[in-house]
Parts: structure tokens; C-alpha cells; sequence
């Protein structure tokens, strides 16, 4: 690290990074122990995992500014595999989370973004959304009146405090405030201490505990390549995010690659996989945090609250936790995605909606992703296969026909390619310029051969003209027909 970069990267807005710090590390607090709760581990988990990720990606991430620890989407994906197996295979599958994802980033697979569409986008952070909400309902069918009472005061907190103040994050304000209520009246409900102790000392370093044999990793890799998948996908849009707010750029594969770090960091000192956090890495931004100092110092302060307060913190009402999870579902869900779907195009809005169904009804983010990418994909070949124009004109006193062709030939356009010719008009020769095509594919070139065997069957003799340099070389390569017999290629020059 040069010393420009140290000064640039950690000295140069150290006030406000610090400040920034402080505020993006109370409002992780009740959502690293929400997280935990949602994954069935105890709040500890959670919350060494936000500390051990906050601090690692500091120094090698590809993003300064942007906030990475223990999020919702990664601990949705964790449920089966605790429950089934307990944590410790949950801290081997995060270490090897960690080595797929530095391999992701050596393989440069952080490019691999720009083929997400903004559709796509939309229908992963709704589903996410609705995942997060849906988590909360074992909790909200739970409790007692007083409970749902606790649940509805928190809630009417964290959206009315703003209007008081916005020095103080309102999640944190609605924790304390009904903390404070739970201890003073004495009230009978569960609390974060119900769910597991919190910790009491610094995270130490252990290998997981468990047997090192392919049955161990036919039982993680499954999670892992999941959560992999998950981690930098949500990492990869939350640094897009902050490249916009703050008008800089990042290195998408070194974040693959910290973020990696990080995880094998975690699941060293007994936490749990996370990834970049889109609301956190917001406020951090809108509070100030340009640098690495701010992810840093998020990290440092969140572990030495719990140590200083552990007390005190083992005393939240879970209605406190349900309050904030549910406010973060309903600022997470795109609501301008519903209105706009009269207005956007159809295939947009059938991309976003089938992302959404698919990540909800297999609680899999990635497989949602990857649903909409490919219709995203198939949706842009449809459309672009469309773009084909094939005329003509007679020529030599109508005895030939030149056909000029204009777009794209490949797979989706092919057939329509080929209907574009009539073979049996009676004349002597064809050319067909494509100086204005390009043929991208074997499906492309076998279209034209099919055109010319075609031609060639009513006896006319076939010249086409005007392949561009790669056009050209697919058809030298892939072409099956005999070029020599009554057929002429003319490449352009």
C-alpha cells in the first residue's frame, strides 16, 4: 500500500469516518443478533461474524465505504443446514464460502454483473424483501398481546422518531426505548437472553469441529456454493449502489476476493457468513463514511458495545428485534417496482416477477438470479432476432436477384432468415450482400448453408458478398457446403 493510497484511503476524512462509524455500529447491533435469530444460531454468531467482516474487508476490499457483516440474505440460506447439523458445520461451510468466493475473484467472475439486469435486480431485492418479512411471522404468531403490542409501539417509534431527531438512528431509539419499558414494568417476554448468551470476551481463533471427509463435504459444499453465490451477487449491487453515491469506482473482483478473506475470518472465530450490506453501506455514506476507517471502526465499535453492555443488551424484547426486521422488509421492497409495472415493458416485468416467485418459493436467492437472468437473456434474443430486414431487387433484365440483408443472424433469427428468400423464382443467379449483417453463430452459419443448398437445388448459382472479418472466418470454419460449386464467397475487404 502506498503511502497516497493509506492517505487517501484511511487518513483523509477521519472525523467523519469515525462519527460514521459509530452510527453504522449501533444500528448493526440488533441486526447482527436478528440474523443470528433467523439463522437459529445464538446472537454471538452473528455478532463476531459482523465484527470479524467489518474489520477484514476494511483492509482488503474493493470498495471503501461500503459496510460488509452478517446479513438477512445470507442467514436465510443457513436455516437447513443448522438445524440439520448443528453450528459447527455452519462455520465450515462459511470458511469454505470464503475459498470459493477468493476463487470467484481470481477467476474475475466480478464482471459477470453487467449481465444482471436492472430487472433482475429489482425482483432479487423484493424477494428479499418479503423473505426477510416472512421470517418474522413464527415470531409475530408467537407472542402475547403485550408482545404485539411492544411490536406496533416500535414500529409507530422507528417511523415517527425521524420527524424528533435524526441524530440517532430510530431502530436504535425503539431498542432502548423498549428495553427500558420491558425492565421498568416488569413485563413477561422473550428476550434476546432467551435465545442464547451473548458474548463476554474477545472472539477466539478454532477450526471447526468437524470431521474433515467428503461426507462433511458433500453436506457443506451445497450451502457454501450458495452462499457464494448469494454474498458476492448482493456484494457486487450494494458497491454499484455506492459507486453511485459517491461518484467513484470500485474493484469488483477484489471485492470478490475480501470478501472471501473476510468470510474465512468469520468462520475462524466462530461466525457466520456475510456479504456487503446494501442499508448499512447507505448510511454510512449519508453520514459521512468515504473510507476504510469507517468500515474499520463500525467493526471495532459494534464488539466493544457488546463487551462493555453485554448486560444490558441480553434484555432487548424480541418485539424490539420483529419491529426493526420489519421495518427493514419494508424499506428493502421496491414499492416504485409495483406501480411501474404498467409502465415498463411486459418482458421486464415478467423478469422481475418471476425473480421474485422463484426466490420465495425456494427461499434460494441464487436460483431467483439466475431464473431472471436467463429470461432476461432469452427476452433480448427475441428482440434482437427481430431486428432482421431482408429486400431485394431483379437484376440483368430479371434474369438475377440481389438480396440485401440487414441485422443480426444467429439462433433466435435463423428460421426467419431463411423464410426470407424465395427459391423458387426462376432466374439464373443470386447475390446476397450482408455487408450489413453479422453471423455470430454456428446456428447463423448453418442458415446461410441452408439457403445456398437451396438456391443450388433449383439450379441457380449463389454469390454472397460483403462478410465482415469475423463473419467470414465463422463461415470458412463452420460452413458445410461445397463453396466450389456454383457458389461464390466474397469476403469484404
Amino acid at each position: 500500500m502506498s503511502l497516497k493510497t493509506l492517505r487517501i484511503d484511511w487518513l483523509s476524512n477521519i472525523r467523519n469516518d469515525l462519527l460514521a462509524g459509530v452510527v453504522v455500529a449501533l444500528a448493526l447491533i440488533p441486526e447482527a443478533i436478528a440474523f443470528s435469530i433467523i439463522a437459529g444460531v445464538d446472537p454471538k454468531v452473528g455478532l463476531y461474524a459482523s465484527f470479524a467482516i467489518s474489520v477484514v474487508i476494511a483492509f482488503v476490499g474493493g470498495r471503501s465505504g461500503m459496510i460488509s457483516a452478517a446479513t438477512g440474505a445470507m442467514a436465510l440460506l443457513m436455516v437447513t443446514l443448522v438445524k440439520q447439523h448443528g453450528l459447527e458445520y455452519l462455520l465450515a461451510a462459511t470458511v469454505l464460502t470464503g475459498i470459493l468466493q477468493i476463487l470467484a475473484g481470481w477467476l474475475r467472475l466480478g464482471s459477470l454483473m453487467r449481465f444482471v439486469s436492472r430487472s433482475v435486480i429489482t425482483g432479487f431485492v423484493n424477494a428479499l424483501a418479503i423473505l426477510i418479512f416472512m421470517a418474522q411471522v413464527p415470531e409475530i404468531a408467537l407472542s402475547s398481546p403485550t408482545g404485539l403490542g411492544m411490536i406496533v409501539g416500535g414500529l409507530a417509534i422507528i417511523y415517527l422518531f425521524p420527524y424528533v431527531s435524526k441524530a440517532v438512528p430510530s431502530p436504535l431509539v425503539c431498542i432502548v426505548v423498549l428495553t427500558a419499558l420491558s425492565i421498568w414494568l416488569g413485563l413477561d417476554v422473550r428476550t434476546v437472553g432467551d435465545m442464547g448468551a451473548l458474548p463476554d470476551q474477545l472472539p477466539i481463533f478454532a477450526w471447526p469441529q468437524v470431521p474433515l471427509t467428503l461426507e462433511t463435504l458433500a453436506i457443506i459444499f451445497p450451502v457454501s456454493l450458495t452462499l457464494t453465490a448469494v454474498g458476492l451477487l448482493e456484494s457486487m449491487m450494494t458497491a454499484t449502489i455506492v459507486d453511485d453515491l459517491t461518484d467513484t469506482s470500485s474493484n469488483k473482483n477484489r471485492e470478490c476476493q475480501g470478501q472471501g478473506l473476510a468470510n474465512i475470518a468469520s468462520g475462524l472465530v466462530g461466525g457466520m457468513a456475510g456479504c456487503a450490506m446494501i442499508g448499512q453501506s447507505v448510511i454510512n455514506v449519508k453520514s459521512g463514511g468515504r473510507g476504510r476507517l469507517s468500515t474499520f471502526s463500525a467493526g471495532v465499535f459494534l464488539l466493544s458495545m457488546i463487551l462493555l453492555l453485554g448486560d444490558w443488551v441480553a434484555q432487548i424484547p424480541m418485539a424490539a428485534l420483529v419491529a426493526v426486521m420489519i421495518m427493514v422488509s419494508i424499506g428493502t421492497f421496491s414499492w416504485a417496482s409495483i406501480r411501474g409495472l404498467r409502465e415498463h415493458p411486459v418482458s421486464s416485468s415478467i423478469v422481475m416477477a418471476a425473480t421474485v416467485i422463484v426466490v420465495v418459493g425456494t427461499h434460494d436467492l441464487a436460483k431467483g438470479v439466475l431464473v431472471g437472468v436467463l429470461l432476461s437473456g432469452f427476452f433480448f434474443a427475441n428482440k434482437v432476432g427481430k431486428l432482421l430486414y431482408v429486400g431485394s431487387a431483379t437484376t440483368d433484365n430479371g434474369r438475377a436477384r440481389e438480396y440485401n440483408v440487414v441485422g443480426q443472424i444467429f439462433f433466435a433469427s435463423a428460421d426467419r432468415f431463411i423464410a426470407s428468400f424465395d427459391y423458387k423464382e426462376v432466374i439464373e443467379r443470386v447475390r446476397i450482400d450482408v455487408s450489413s449483417a453479422h453471423f455470430w453463430d454456428i446456428t447463423g452459419v448453418n442458415a446461410l448453408d441452408r439457403v445456398v443448398v437451396k438456391f443450388r437445388r433449383e439450379g441457380v448459382d449463389v454469390e454472397v458478398i460483403g462478410l465482415n472479418r469475423a463473419s467470414a472466418t465463422m463461415v470458412d470454419r463452420f460452413a458445410l457446403h461445397d463453396k466450389s460449386d456454383g457458389v461464390e464467397l466474397l469476403g469484404a475487404h
